[in-house]
């Protein structure tokens, strides 16, 4: 069934210092807001093909969050990705069916800056090989604003490409398949990732962005120093935008690996 990509986690230490370091980068970065939990509050990058990055800070340590427990474990950097489903209970039932251990989805929340109140529900499997689901229950143009918000000075348009690291890439495929549908998978291929051999998949979302899943064929390297890391789940990001810019200053990016391209690149 088709999935867009909907955003991406990075874990930092100061919310204030993010939102200006990525400002420095070129994004235009919005005040998300508090969740409810009262534990966690984030601020936005919103693209034009409706993705987004999600920078999230702990005001305290949750230990039974997952991604808390990577920030405390490996500091700042890449904590999971999403997709967005259309009805998120029909997806998790279809997924549940294909044998995916996804959890029925649970209710939450955030209120913005101006106000606001937003509500979603989301499901996710203890697994991070596969990506949690978004699924609003308010309008999503609340969560997901629209608008001058949407351009950015450096000309980034969107999510190209996005690298998944995993352990047991054929596991995973069967994973990602039960999830996305075998159509959206593609064959296992070898190639490099950050400069070290892996094996590679391909699974393609809905609105053009190509998921990379890669495991390592070597026991050094910048894939197999992630996974010792952070676990399963983002490595790397590709934006298109209207010229090429390289790979980004991690020092400014708070520890996530992110490179620009050419929309045609």
């Amino acid at each position: 069934m088709p999935l867009a990509l909907d955003h991406i986690v990075i874990a930092v230490a100061d919310l204030d210092r993010a939102f200006a370091d990525y400002t420095k980068l070129g994004f235009t970065v919005i005040r998300g807001g508090e969740h409810a939990n009262g534990i966690t509050h984030n601020v936005l990058v919103v693209f034009a093909d409706g993705a987004y990055l999600e920078l999230i800070a702990f005001k305290r340590p949750d230990p039974d969050n997952r991604w808390s427990r990577v920030y405390e474990q490996a500091g700042e950097g890449f904590v999971d990705y999403a997709l967005l489903p259309d009805n998120i209970d029909t997806v998790v039932a279809a997924a549940q069916r294909c044998g995916l251990d996804m959890a029925d989805p649970e209710p939450g929340g955030r209120h913005r800056p101006d106000g606001a109140r937003l509500e979603w529900k989301t499901a996710r499997s203890p697994r991070s090989d596969v990506p949690f689901l978004c699924g609003d229950v308010t309008p999503r143009s609340l969560r997901v604003q629209e608008g001058e918000v949407r351009r950015h000075a450096n000309g980034v348009a969107g999510v190209a490409a996005l690298t998944i690291a995993v352990h047991d890439l054929e596991h995973s495929l069967e994973r990602n398949a039960a999830l996305l549908g075998t159509q959206g998978v593609g064959e296992i291929k070898t190639g490099t990732v950050a400069g070290t051999p892996a094996r590679l998949a391909t699974l393609a979302l809905c609105n053009g962005t190509h998921v990379t899943l890669a495991s390592q064929t070597t026991k050094e390297g910048a894939l197999a120093d992630h996974l010792a890391a952070r676990g399963e789940g983002p490595f790397s990001v590709v934006f298109r935008a209207d010229r090429d810019r390289g790979e980004l200053d991690p020092a400014l990016s708070h520890g996530a690996r992110l490179s620009i391209v050419p929309a045609d690149g």
